[in-house]
C-alpha cells in the first residue's frame, strides 16, 4: 500500500511540473532566462503576445534578432510589425542570441 501511495505522489507531482511549462532544452532555457530578463519590459512576458511596446516576437528568425538586438536595425527586405523604431541595440545579449532564437522558434 505504501508503494501505490508513493507512486501516486509521484505522478501527481509530475503532473503538477509538467502543467506548468513545456520542457525546454538547455539551449532554449537559456533563451527563456535572457527573455525574461531582458525583453518584457517591452515585449509581453508571453513571446506570442504583443507588449506595452514592443510588438510579439515568437518565431523571429536569428537574422531579425542578430539585426535588431546588436544593431537597432532590421534585415534587408522586412517589414515591421509596428512603425515605431523605438529598441535601442542590446549588446549586452549579444552572446545569447543563438538561446534566445532558440527560445522564440
Amino acid at each position: 500500500m505504501r508503494h501505490i501511495r508513493v507512486l501516486l505522489a509521484a505522478a501527481g507531482a509530475l503532473t503538477v511540473t509538467a502543467c506548468g511549462r513545456e520542457q525546454l532544452s538547455p539551449e532554449a532555457e537559456r533563451g527563456r532566462q535572457v527573455y525574461v530578463s531582458q525583453c518584457t519590459a517591452c515585449h509581453a512576458f508571453d513571446p506570442s503576445q504583443p507588449g506595452p511596446v514592443g510588438p510579439e516576437i515568437k518565431g523571429s528568425p536569428r537574422e531579425l534578432l542578430e539585426a535588431k538586438v546588436l544593431r537597432g536595425t532590421y534585415p534587408p527586405g522586412y517589414k515591421p510589425k509596428r512603425p515605431t523604431a523605438v529598441m535601442p541595440p542590446q549588446p549586452q545579449v549579444a552572446g545569447d542570441i543563438p538561446a534566445l532564437a532558440a527560445y522564440l522558434e
